[in-house]
């Protein structure tokens, strides 16, 4: 019995050191992220409907999930896949997750697509939990029915603290549907540590250039959606926050896009329904300050829409406390940018700098892809009070 006991031990040890060794993982896909190592087919039913919790390798279900292949069928509708040839959908009360091993402490950004499928009013709940317990979740809802790309289907990004070296990542379809097999399907699952930039002696504002964000696949040539979050959740583009209902801004990569500085930039693709801002603690009362910007376009052929009263190109409006002003960008779909810069008076601390789109657009390609300006570069810094304007104190 002591022998049987030894072996049970060890077998427990071996089991529990390669489960933390395949989840140890860095910048880049989850294990079978992508979903192309194929379930269990003894724990399968119908060919698609996941009944063993453990079936797909390195995740656990739970609820209707189904295991989902390129071109397969749900009546008249063709089911697409974003990356490779398989996915996983999400039916109702759904959810899937996945152990990981992580740095405890840091932050990270976990990226992912996402499409809709028969259902309208789609939104998936994000968590994130300390394997060993001890630290309260972090969770947040992403909401998905609007579809930003042609394609069918979006990247999206959310982000969390690591509050222990073991975590479990859940994403959860709470939908009801009378189909239980209306709800999302998702793939390409990746993740990046995040490195929040400070202020410096040049720039006050934190990751003015957008360097610092969410992990974009190698290849992808559709950008990452950035959804609006509370105050209190951790950002995906460090230093800045996504205010809006349910709309979102995209985050884009030189490789794909016209980026006006760097590798990275961010894309406003929701028009006036969204604001990508930024609080700054050290500003002072009464003391000026000078925003500067660069506003672009993308060069994926991105003109007005239809309902949109304007006879041509895009404006941006940058505003810093009580202070603001418009920048008109009109490069015909074609890349390019240009600079702008506001000057302004501090009312106090904190002081917020906001840049939103001041129309809706979408591709020139007929496609509906929604799209928008480009904003990058992005510097605060104090200057002397103009001697005209002492003047007239």
């Amino acid at each position: 019995m002591a022998i049987d006991a030894r072996r049970t031990a060890l077998v427990a040890l071996l089991v529990c050191s390669a489960a933390v060794a395949v989840s140890a993982i860095s910048d880049g896909p989850l294990p079978n992220g992508n979903f192309e190592d194929p379930p269990n087919q003894s724990q399968m039913r119908g060919g698609s409907v996941v009944t063993g919790e453990h079936a797909i390798p390195f995740w656990k279900t739970s609820g209707f999930v189904e295991y989902i292949c390129s071109g397969q069928t749900q009546g008249d509708m063709i089911l697409t896949v974003p990356e490779g040839a398989h996915a996983v959908r999400l039916g109702n009360d759904a959810c899937i997750q996945q152990q990981v091993s992580l740095t405890r402490g840091m932050y990270y950004a976990l990226t992912f697509s996402a499409s809709r499928t028969c259902a309208q009013d789609e939104v998936l709940n994000m968590t994130t939990v300390p394997v060993s317990g001890g630290y309260p979740g972090q969770s947040g809802d992403l909401p998905i029915q609007t579809v930003y790309a042609s394609s069918g289907w979006d990247s999206y990004s959310w982000a969390f603290k690591a509050e222990a070296g073991l975590m479990t990542i859940i994403i959860h379809n709470s939908g009801q549907q009378e189909d239980p097999a209306c709800g999302p399907i998702i793939d390409a699952f990746a993740i990046r540590k995040l490195y929040p930039p400070e202020p410096t002696q040049n720039n006050m504002l934190r990751n003015g250039d957008f360097e610092e964000g969410p992990y974009i696949p190698a290849g992808s040539p559709w950008g990452v959606l950035v959804p609006p979050m509370d105050e209190d959740h951790v950002s995906p583009l460090p230093g800045w926050m996504i205010m809006s209902y349910k709309k979102v801004v995209k985050y884009v990569d030189s490789g794909h896009f016209a980026v006006p500085h760097g590798a990275r930039a961010v894309e406003l693709v929701s028009g006036v329904e969204t604001a990508l801002m930024q609080e700054v603690y050290t500003t002072v009362e009464g003391s000026w300050y000078r925003l500067e910007f660069s506003v672009g376009d993308a060069a994926n052929g991105c003109a007005p829409s239809s309902d949109y009263s304007s006879p041509g190109g895009m404006k941006v409006k940058a505003s810093a406390g009580m202070d603001d002003t418009t920048v008109d960008i009109n490069f015909g779909g074609s890349g390019g940018c240009t600079r702008g810069k506001l000057e302004f008076k501090a009312k106090g601390s904190p002081t917020r700098v906001v840049f939103v789109s001041m129309g809706y657009h979408t591709k020139s390609d007929s496609s509906g892809t929604l799209c928008g300006p480009v904003v990058d570069d992005v510097s605060l810094v104090p200057i002397p009070q103009p001697y005209s304007r002492r003047l007239l104190l």
